[in-house]
């Protein structure tokens, strides 16, 4: 006869507080363990709900390893590593985004985006935790695209319906290459095209989906938006221009400040984020597993 396995108090699953941070979006986790809901499927479930409820969660003290890190992240989908940042050799999948007074002419992390939005299918999310942070500063914003949408100008919503936007990492990692590396990055990872407002797959909701990874539209000059060059160039930009930077309002944020082994698991297909670079020449040291989404529509 097996002996009855010990559950922990942090795997009941009535033991989870949510707190809300804000009215837009962002809720606080107490009470759980993420290496205990990387084997619980049951707590998993939970998790999950509450993420797409409040689109972000923040948890504190979380101990667990990187394995446990990586398999807890695999419970939503394959991950990915990236381009450009290096990834955990032990732990595929587990990337290393350490800055520090070394690293502070590479920023691409302080501008409002989802991630990997130049992919074909841009991560569905992503489980961040903080490894090391400085003593003040580097802290992130998170912003509500769903809201951001909701509350566009009617005549707006009706201009952009149909709309598609380009989006580069050729313009945005690609920027501080050298040419020749440049266009070898963008030869491997072509420009994706994207609805500029997607449906979320799983919630229904309407989301307004053009970032800093954004570089134009591609089915804007038609007759129906152009009658003159003006309306073209710079027109099309203009608009743009104006529909990313909805993000930076803000009644549509949340505003998270690191601790030392704090995370954050973000829903990457409803929201946008902003990683402040305001803390050198202290470290941030940041491990994210990004998990690979679907093609947006």
């Amino acid at each position: 006869m097996s002996t009855p396995a010990i559950v922990r108090a942090s795997v009941r699953h009535d033991s989870i507080k949510v707190e809300p941070l804000t009215c837009s979006l962002g809720a606080e986790l107490s009470g759980v363990d993420l290496g205990d809901a990387s084997r619980d499927d049951a707590l998993f479930a939970e998790i999950h709900a509450l993420l797409l409820k409040y689109k972000v969660l923040f948890l504190r003290d979380q101990h667990f390893s990187r394995a446990e890190h990586v398999a807890f992240a695999r419970r939503f989908g394959p991950l990915e590593d990236h381009p450009v940042a290096g990834s955990d050799p032990e732990n595929p999948g587990l990337v290393r985004i350490y800055k520090g007074a070394d690293t502070r002419h590479l920023q691409y992390e302080n501008a409002w985006h989802c991630d990997a939005t130049w992919r074909e299918c841009p991560q569905m999310g992503a489980v961040l935790r903080c490894v090391e942070c400085p003593p003040v500063g580097g802290d992130m914003i998170w912003a509500n695209m769903v809201e951001a949408y909701e509350k566009l100008p009617e005549h707006v919503k009706v201009q952009i319906a149909g709309l598609y936007a380009r989006h580069s990492i050729e313009a945005s990692f690609g920027a501080a290459m050298p040419i020749e590396k440049r266009h070898a990055l963008k030869a491997q990872y072509p420009d994706a095209e994207h609805p500029v407002v997607r449906t979320h797959p799983e919630t229904g909701e309407k989301v307004l989906f053009v970032n800093s990874f954004a570089t134009h539209f591609t089915n804007f000059h038609t007759a129906a938006h152009v009658r003159v060059g003006q309306d073209y160039a710079p027109g099309g930009a203009q608009l743009l221009h104006y529909l990313i930077s909805q993000a930076a309002i803000p009644e549509y944020q949340v505003r998270f400040r690191w601790r030392t082994m704090s995370v954050a698991i973000w829903d990457n297909r409803c929201t946008q984020h902003y990683a402040c670079n305001d803390f050198f020449p202290a470290v941030r040291k940041l491990e994210r597993a990004g998990i690979i989404g679907d093609r947006p529509v």
